[in-house]
């Protein structure tokens, strides 16, 4: 019989619950979701209490309780740190105490508080960081083999991981270790430019198409020395989280022309630029890294984890740059993935399961649609508890034209259909469609929807079966981490220079068309790829093959299900609320359609947006 195994990661960010039985994923999801508190890191009870019950079965069934990191060398890295950094690292000191010995160190009480067992082995296990992040990116993957990348900001020690994964095991064969840190370099430029550090990454990634490389060479130069084979090493002169509370020094501040962006301030030349600049180097050095892999393991397949393989620019280029013949990458490939690489390390590697690669190419992650769902009877009950109006459309085929028919007419549906996506894209299971032909659609879903910064590029998802259509790609990309560029042939004339030499606002130049797809075509004419599969998804595929029916044009335009600082909604009461306090025309919950004229206002809600704070 199979084993029962719950990961769990707690208490950094972004903290997750997965539980899997031997091999096969039965749920995961990320604490967000259930508490509202955007990249939570309480220890996790509500997902737990989700996957027990996804998974039908009493807390005394499971095997195994695992943790995806190891507190003690965590504080092993901590106390060196600090004796390092002298009586400067007071502070850092004093807080890494309280977290590590006042909660971490503690995680069977927890265990045992929310779960009352810690399992059938009696104990419950902890793996490296790194070690989870490797499991999370392998033993999914559709490869029997497979040379292993991960790439974050510090986890007990190791920063960057080079392993192999073969069957149902997994190795890790070199390493780069804090304070020297690929994902800790970019977050001082996120942290640099005004963005917050942890979560405003992706906006770093999204600003660079505005800005020319005019840094790299300092960034080259000054901060960080890499070597032939990948390996590299900082220069801590600039930074300051060795000693300190911020992320970089003085000298960081004389090197870039002044101190930090403000927070929300306006973003200036500087920034668009250092943004370029950090991108170039980043991708540098995950494209030396990924040829070292390549020669050091003999694979032809790599898989990626860590905060890192989710900065889909890097991605693309090492896609385009065909180091590998295929790439799968984690879609929860940050901490909240760890949960899940814990429990799939200690299913195959403590309890010594067989693992199976499936025939047909597809990974076991199903499009990573394993978190909650609802059925018709409980949205129907939802919707009749509160009395919203609504219509009822079974049929799928006639719900997906109804959906594509106020798509094409311009206007923004929220869609809520199935099971949950783990990870941090939504991919069609809570997520807002828009219609990608539209030039003014990127800033209205901005401002009017999202109520974000305008700048911030939307991504499509586009029919499988007809990505290279529309896309430079020749590959699936199902979990939105690979940018490509736009086809050629779709292509309006645009320049971004001109824009500039004009004395123009560089940021409105998103209200220029730059395709007959623009408000998914970024300035550089890239864009970040989701292709839909009818075998994953196909309440999705049926919405944007109708749509296409309609328009000639198999692509809509996807958004996560939330506004700025909120997370993707979790349930049919989410995702009203959310739908209600934006300026989203229709919500689809299921099989029900409601429509926003026919709702009722909502009551004592003035303050929704102080709830959530700026990401």
């Amino acid at each position: 019989m199979s084993k029962l195994i719950l990961g769990i990661s707690a208490f950094y960010h972004d903290s997750a619950a997965a539980l899997v039985r031997g091999s096969t994923i039965v749920a995961a999801a990320q604490e967000e979701r259930f508490t509202r508190v955007k990249h939570d890191p309480r220890f996790p009870v509500h997902a737990i209490n989700y996957c027990v019950e996804e998974a039908g079965i009493e807390p005394d069934e499971i095997d195994a309780i695992v943790f995806y990191d190891k507190p003690l060398l965590t504080w092993d890295r901590v106390v060196k740190n600090c004796i390092f950094a002298g009586p400067a690292g007071e502070e850092q000191f004093v807080q890494a105490t309280n977290s590590i010995l006042g909660i971490k160190m503690w995680v069977e009480d927890q265990v045992k508080a929310a779960l009352g067992t810690v399992g059938r082995v009696g104990r419950v296990l902890f793996t490296e960081h790194h070690m989870a992040h490797a499991a999370s990116a392998f033993y999914p993957s559709p490869f029997e083999d497979a040379a292993i990348l991960t790439l974050d900001g510090v986890g007990e020690w190791a920063t960057t991981t080079l392993g192999k994964g073969q069957g149902n095991e997994v190795q890790i064969l070199q390493e780069v270790r804090y304070p020297h840190s690929l994902g800790l370099l970019y977050s001082a430029v996120t942290y640099f430019c005004g963005f917050r550090v942890n979560s405003g990454e992706y906006k770093l990634m999204g600003l660079a198409p505005y800005g020319q490389p005019t840094y790299a060479d300092r960034i080259r130069d000054n901060l960080i020395d890499v070597r032939p084979d990948g390996s590299y090493r900082l220069n801590l002169d600039y930074f300051g989280y060795i000693d300190g509370m911020v992320m970089t020094s003085t000298k960081f501040e004389e090197l870039f022309e002044g101190p930090p962006r403000e927070p929300e301030s306006q973003i200036t030349r500087r920034e668009m630029d250092l943004a370029a600049s950090i991108q170039v180097v980043l991708t540098e050095v995950v494209l030396a890294i990924a040829k070292n892999a390549r020669k050091v393991t003999g694979s032809r397949n790599l898989v990626m984890a860590g905060g890192v393989a989710l900065n889909c620019v890097a991605n693309g280029a090492l896609l385009r740059e065909k180091v590998f013949d295929s790439i799968w990458i984690q879609p929860a490939a940050g901490d909240a993935g760890g949960a899940l690489g814990a429990a799939l390390l200690t299913a195959h590697q403590y309890f010594d399961l067989p693992r199976t690669v499936s025939a047909d190419g597809f990974d076991s992650q199903r499009g990573t649609y394993i978190g909650p769902q609802f059925s018709t009877h409980e949205i129907r009950a939802f919707l009749d508890r509160h009395d919203y109006p609504h219509q009822r459309i079974p049929d799928d085929g006639e719900r997906a034209k109804e959906i594509a028919k106020t798509l094409a007419a311009g206007k923004v549906a929220g869609f809520f259909a199935g099971r949950m996506e783990f990870g941090p894209r939504s991919l069609g299971g809570r997520s807002i469609l828009g219609d990608p032909r539209a030039a003014d659609t990127q800033r209205v879903m901005n401002l009017k929807i999202k109520y974000r910064e305008s700048f911030r590029p939307f991504a499509p998802s586009v029919l499988e079966e007809e990505v290279a259509d529309y896309f430079e790609i020749d590959s699936d990309s199902p979990y939105m981490l690979m940018v490509a560029p736009v086809h050629e042939d779709r292509r309006l004339p645009f320049d971004l220079a001109t824009v500039d030499a004009a004395g123009g606002d560089m940021l409105e130049a998103v209200n220029q068309p730059r395709s007959d797809i623009p408000a998914i075509t970024h300035v550089d004419y890239s864009a970040r790829v989701q292709t839909v599969s009818k075998r994953t998804n196909p309440h999705f595929h049926d919405v944007i093959r109708e749509f296409k029916a309609l328009t000639g044009i198999g692509v809509v335009v996807n958004t996560s299900f939330n506004v700025r600082g909120e997370p993707i909604v979790c349930t049919p009461n989410d995702a009203y609320l959310c739908f209600m306090r934006t300026e989203m025309d229709l919500l689809v919950l299921g099989d029900y359609l409601l429509r926003k004229g026919d709702q009722p206002a909502l009551s004592n809600d003035e303050d929704w947006r102080n709830r959530y704070g700026n990401d």
